[in-house]
């Protein structure tokens, strides 16, 4: 079994245009919600839900074409899609007093979502915003040679398709050992989870896409002064993001403070899970 499975009720809402996502939901209390980063799932966070639930009613959610969410090759994976599908999902289940959480491109989404509908979010906890590529797959290629090598293939029409077919478990596991720093290799349970979806029919599409969609996360920037809500901007000190990068996202806030947690990669709540659990439940 699943480990995600034992934490809580797995359930699907199907929000408009075809696209159904698959969320966990546990515990009680106000509503904390949960998003991922790319090539991940709601899984992701398997290690800090049981004492989330505690305190929140938590819902981890698999974004549009990652996890089991449903997958549609005639869309673009990029961060306007994404993030109309999670106020679609908060608005359906009309849910408010929101604390959001997000890491990566989860981290943008915290914050984009939190400007659409302001009125219906208390407060942001934004870990490792994935905010600043300049180039196709531009974090994940800082993370190590092997990434910037490989992934940079993926890009290469008609030859990237075919690159990304023969992604297995080892090469998932290399390219995300450079987001860890705390940790040699991710967990090898998540890590054969994650290589599972990849072999979803469709599921290369929406990999390749969410990456040739950069331009979309860059410029989710301009929405972040929409922000209302207090936001707790955290990164760990091996982020793949440059120093610069981060003092312009916090300028992007209205010049916040940031949190940053030592010897932490990108994937931090895989690499320091009790660090982020104790951002998250005392910002």
């Amino acid at each position: 079994m699943n480990q995600i499975s034992t934490l809580g009720q797995i359930l699907e809402i199907d929000l408009s245009n075809d696209c159904k996502l698959r969320y966990l939901k546990v515990g009680s209390g106000k509503p904390l919600i949960l998003m991922h980063t790319i090539r991940t799932q709601l899984d992701y966070f398997q290690e800090v839900i049981p004492e989330l639930a505690k305190q929140y009613t938590v819902y981890a959610v698999d974004l549009p074409g990652h996890g089991r969410s449903s997958i549609d090759t005639k869309v673009n994976y990029d961060e306007p899609y994404m993030r109309q599908a999670i106020v679609n999902f908060i608005e359906k289940l009309d849910l408010n007093d929101i604390t959001l959480v997000g890491e990566s491109i989860g981290a943008v989404l915290a914050l984009t979502v939190a400007s659409a509908i302001p009125d219906r979010i208390a407060k942001v906890v934004s870990s490792n915003t994935y905010d600043y590529e300049t180039r196709y797959a531009d974090g994940l290629r800082r993370g190590n040679l092997f990434s910037n090598i490989v992934i940079a293939n993926y890009a290469i029409p008609i030859h990237g398709a075919i690159f990304a077919f023969f992604e297995n478990w080892l090469f998932l596991g290399l390219a995300m050992k450079g987001g860890l720093k705390n940790k040699r290799w991710m967990p090898r349970a998540l890590l054969s989870e994650f290589n599972r979806t990849g072999y979803r029919s469709g599921f290369r599409y929406v990999e390749r896409n969410v990456f040739a969609n950069w331009r979309s996360w860059d410029k989710a920037r301009t929405l972040y002064a929409g922000v209302k809500a207090p936001v707790t901007l955290v990164y760990g000190d091996y982020d793949w993001s440059t120093i610069s990068e981060r003092q312009r996202t916090a300028k992007a806030l209205g010049n916040i403070n940031t949190i940053t947690l030592e010897n932490t990669g990108h994937f931090g709540f895989v690499d320091n899970p009790t660090k982020l659990l104790e951002v998250v439940l005392n910002p």
